[in-house]
């Protein structure tokens, strides 16, 4: 009898470890499999467009991108709100300063106060004005270094915007405006991308032709 006993003991306690090993296993691969989906998820996405690459977390459109920004093939933002791919004209060839030099970058045109965002997410690395070229001007270095992003013809500044700030692709920069040399009847963004080495200065790098980037589209001629 007490021989019987034991081994339904023994039997319940077999059981019983048999429950409990059970449910750790199934709790652990439970876990695994949901921590793979979450990173599935939530990975960094990377989208290329020949010249330029940026990473863009899971979900930024819906927090770093303010509503109504349009996002170009290569991940830049179109830097004026309103603006449309279409809407965008290649001027990066168009000579400029009576034939002495190539424009290099891509005049965006817009009614003056229209927000200007930035194209990419990084740093703020220099505020400047330049009395005879771009007037009040916005240079932003990406974040691994590599791209400086340029605005040009401001008629402001977003409030509290300084250098040494971190941006998001989206945010806002600063306002359409014809501060420099542009024509007041013209107010346009003053758009330019430059390819950065390493120890390179704000004023520095090798023009990249931002209008493919933006508009999807060949370079004209």
């Amino acid at each position: 009898m007490r021989s019987r006993d034991a081994r339904r003991r023994r039997d319940r306690g077999d059981r019983t470890i048999t429950v409990i090993a059970t449910a750790v296993v199934t709790f652990i691969l439970t876990s695994a499999v949901w921590i793979f989906v979450f990173n599935i998820i939530n990975a960094p996405k990377v989208e290329t467009s020949g010249e330029v690459a940026e990473v863009k977390p899971s979900g930024e459109p819906a927090v770093a991108v303010a509503e109504g920004v349009v996002v170009g093939p290569a991940g830049l933002a179109i830097p004026v709100m309103g603006i449309q791919p279409t809407d965008l004209v290649d001027t990066y060839t168009q000579a400029r300063a009576g034939g002495a030099r190539s424009h290099d970058a891509i005049d965006i045109m817009a009614a003056e106060g229209t927000p200007i965002v930035a194209a990419a997410p990084g740093t703020v690395e220099k505020i400047y004005y330049s009395d005879g070229g771009g007037g009040k001007t916005v240079y932003v270095r990406s974040q691994d270094g590599r791209w400086n992003y340029y605005y040009a013809h401001l008629a402001s500044y977003a409030p509290g915007l300084t250098e040494g700030q971190r941006i998001s692709r989206g945010q806002l920069l600063g306002r359409v405006g014809h501060t420099g040399n542009a024509s007041p009847d013209g107010p346009h963004l003053h758009f330019a991308i430059n390819r950065m080495a390493a120890g390179q200065k704000w004023y520095d790098g090798d023009p990249v032709n931002p209008y493919p980037l933006l508009a999807g589209k060949r370079v004209s001629g």
